[in-house]
């Protein structure tokens, strides 16, 4: 398998660049989604595997958007 890293001074390489945030905090996000949205399923009653999903989503963007803003209104100077 040539395709894998050596050793593993590559993959944190990758994690820690400053060009390469958005794409790592996407596939971390959807990651997390795939591990909540199970739990979504179990508390929800008669909810179909999609609308779990949705759900889990729509949790996780709006948990993301509200640390996103404490951010902004209290370090306005980054922004």
């Amino acid at each position: 398998m040539g395709y894998l890293p050596q050793d593993f001074s590559e993959v944190f390489a990758l994690v820690t660049s400053k060009r390469n945030r958005i794409p790592l905090n996407l596939f971390l996000l959807l990651c997390f989604n795939v591990l909540l949205a199970p739990a979504v399923q179990a508390a929800t009653p008669g909810g179909s595997r999609f609308a779990s999903y949705a759900i889990a989503l729509l949790g996780l963007v709006t948990l993301s958007l509200c640390v996103y803003l404490f951010v902004v209104i209290f370090q306005p100077e980054k922004f």
